[in-house]
């Protein structure tokens, strides 16, 4: 069932200046939001994700273009109508927008306090979400007493007070360590997991939808360039900034002066082997069909002594793709016979040694 429905969306800001054209921000984008999925938009600096965000929580009105919850045209709500949505709607940040004069438990009870629930209710809730965010010691500390960690999973708990059914995360990670950053995408994926939360993800790291998302819209100058399941877009990205970002994470085919480095410290035939989930071979995907162990197999079979000098696999959702670069030495007619074999199993690509 879809939950969010962008149509057609654009929203465009006044010029800055006399003579100036007006800001498009977001620029005809339609997108759909499965409940219960993680959706993941990355983009630069100035693609419009943000904007994207803002939309879907009606705190900005689009130019043009429809955005639906739950198949309601929000946008021609009245403020009060407005607000009660928002109740339904968690929003997590990226500075965690805590009030530094409140405890962790105050921070949890704001949104509480707010809708007016009963003492009793708000105490017994914001209980329950310490304990779900691992919190439950730090109930009366203040946010200048924690980690940037744990003002995060504070935040988290304060965005499902209330028992939304979507939760926007706006950058939730850019601010912490790489470590921190690790265990809040996996309390996020708790908050999907065992609360059903439909998750809307900002972000402008790829590593952020690899392991949490499990679709991603690439966006550029405000349009959506590509959209896919995260494994198909990171495996075969198709637009020119989905493959800056894939290169983030993903060690490419080397190529140019790179590959010049490799081919000059190690002699030998230089190839290149794609595993994507077991194997691709003449465009067909085999799932669980083959491994690189596979082809490390027929190369060892023909007496060829190999090396591995560039590259990796990667966890994509539970399943792996990668590129591994390999140097490959023997008697000539051996690694030619042993290159033959391994590429039943996986593509092999062999750099041409004349550059």
């Amino acid at each position: 069932m879809t939950l969010i429905r962008l149509t057609g969306v654009t929203k465009a800001y006044p010029a800055p200046s006399k003579g100036a054209d007006p800001v498009v921000a977001v620029d005809d984008v339609s997108l759909e939001i499965a409940a219960g999925e993680i959706c993941g938009i990355i983009g630069y600096s100035g693609a419009g994700k943000s904007t994207v965000l803002r939309l879907v929580n009606a705190l900005e009105k689009p130019t043009s273009g429809t955005v639906e919850i739950d198949g309601r045209d929000i946008t021609a709500l009245p403020e009060r109508e407005l607000r009660r949505l928002r109740g339904d709607i968690g929003m997590i940040f990226q500075q965690f927008n805590l009030f530094d004069s409140r405890t962790v438990a105050g921070n949890v009870a704001y949104p509480l306090e707010v809708a007016g629930r009963p003492r009793a209710e708000i105490a017994a809730r914001v209980d329950e979400l310490l304990r779900f965010v691992g919190l439950d010691g730090k109930a009366r500390s203040y946010p200048e007493q924690l980690s940037g960690g744990q003002k995060q999973r504070v935040g988290i708990a304060r965005a499902l007070a209330t028992s939304p059914r979507i939760l926007l995360a706006d950058e939730a990670t850019s601010a912490l360590d790489p470590d921190t950053t690790q265990e809040v995408l996996e309390l996020l994926r708790r908050v999907n997991d065992e609360l059903g939360i439909t998750i809307l993800v900002i972000t402008h790291e790829m590593d952020v939808i690899r392991t949490l998302a499990d679709r991603v819209v690439v966006m550029e100058h405000g349009r959506i360039i590509e959209t896919g399941e995260v494994f198909d877009v990171l495996s075969g990205p198709q637009h020119a900034a989905t493959r800056r970002f894939v290169a983030s994470i993903i060690d490419d085919v080397p190529a140019g002066a790179q590959l010049q480095t490799l081919r000059a410290r190690h002699p030998g035939r230089i190839v290149t082997m794609t595993i994507h989930d077991g194997t691709i071979h003449d465009g067909t995907i085999r799932d669980g069909a083959a491994t690189q162990a596979d082809v490390f197999a027929a190369l060892s079979a023909h007496g060829v002594r190999f090396e591995l000098i560039h590259g990796g696999i990667n966890d994509i959702g539970g399943r792996v793709f990668g590129h591994l670069t390999l140097a490959l030495s023997g008697e000539a007619d051996a690694v030619a016979s042993a290159i033959a074999a391994a590429s039943a199993f996986a593509p092999l690509i062999e750099e041409d040694p004349r550059g």
